[in-house]
């Protein structure tokens, strides 16, 4: 069975559209970053060093140095599908990822967006 195309995307390519959502609600880049490096376990400089490397999004969480153990508290739907519910465990973090920047966008606290 093929892989999703999501898989092989470049990273770097998505990244300014999760910021461009972020920024158009009055969030930012900061933030942004911020929710991916408590996500991945990325420092920044990690972070900025896989984007400048164009890593696909399988890459990008393959090497993640220590995925956060509260992201399983990371519910509700994106894309028309729960989360949750999400067997595949790449599309699952790509999912958390994406659920994330929803709610950062939606103008939620940092707090409740790290799960706190």
């Amino acid at each position: 069975m093929a892989k999703p195309r999501v898989y092989t995307m470049i990273f770097a390519n998505v990244y300014p559209l999760y910021i461009a959502k972020a920024e158009k609600k009055g969030r930012t880049k900061a933030e942004v970053d911020d929710i991916i490096c408590w996500l991945t376990g990325y420092s920044q400089e990690e972070l900025t060093a896989r984007i400048e490397q164009q890593k696909d999004f399988e890459t990008f969480f393959a090497e993640a140095p220590q995925l956060n153990p509260a992201r399983a508290l990371i519910t509700g739907v994106v894309c028309g599908v729960r989360v949750e519910e999400i067997q595949d465990p790449t599309m699952r973090e790509i999912r958390y990822l994406d659920k994330l920047i929803d709610e950062l966008a939606r103008g939620k606290a940092m707090e409740k967006i790290f799960r706190k």
